[in-house]
């Protein structure tokens, strides 16, 4: 199958869904669903982590204007504490699924598990980079999930958020060390754990 390309019948409404930040250390996850219109293609969609972040932001734009519908859901730092990142993926993809002012007749999830969402539909493994639907949705997830974290940048100063996007990188552990841990951080992470008193 061509990169981006959709797998499926065309006549059906198909919404690609993704999430974005279960590897960070801090935040929420946040899934975005996204129904594209095949009278309005879109070029350029891929995996998310393939575009420059200008890229990502651009093509965000054009998939907000173009789409046929699409929404982005979230689960808390709190939520992911309490029932676990996996089990906080599907809330966050339930909740995107949910606000969709059109529902689709199929959906196409990233990954290798269906969220529990009453809509026939397939995991596809890689599909951000496979399913226009899903690279669609991975964009939306990621600028959103960006953004919030510019905003926590400026909430708790220090960590360096904006720069590394809640990862655990050197500079973010670093920042654990010096600063403790912010009411935004997963606590059940193990990183995250170890600097709890």
């Amino acid at each position: 199958m061509s990169p981006a390309a959709s797998s499926v019948n065309p006549s059906r409404l198909i919404a690609g869904i993704d999430e974005v930040g279960r590897g960070c250390l801090v935040g929420p996850v946040v899934a975005a669903a996204v129904i594209l219109d095949p009278a309005k293609p879109i070029a350029g969609l891929t995996d998310s982590k393939k575009l420059s972040e200008k890229r990502r932001a651009a093509l965000a734009d054009e998939i907000k204007v173009k789409a046929l519908a699409w929404a982005v859901g979230r689960a808390e730092a709190s939520e992911i504490d309490r029932i676990n990142i996996l089990q906080a993926t599907f809330v966050a993809m339930r909740r995107a699924f949910s606000q969709l002012a059109i529902k689709p007749d199929y959906i196409m999830v990233d990954g290798n598990r269906l969220p529990g969402i009453a809509c026939p539909g397939e995991a596809v493994v890689g599909g951000d980079a496979l399913v226009a639907e899903i690279s669609a949705a991975s964009i939306l997830a990621k600028v959103a999930r960006d953004t919030e974290m510019d905003v926590l940048d400026r909430l708790y100063p220090g960590y360096q958020f904006a720069v590394h996007k809640g990862y655990p990188t050197k500079t973010h552990l670093s920042a654990l060390a010096e600063l403790g841990v912010s009411p935004q951080h997963r606590r059940s992470y193990a990183p995250v754990k170890k600097f709890l008193g």
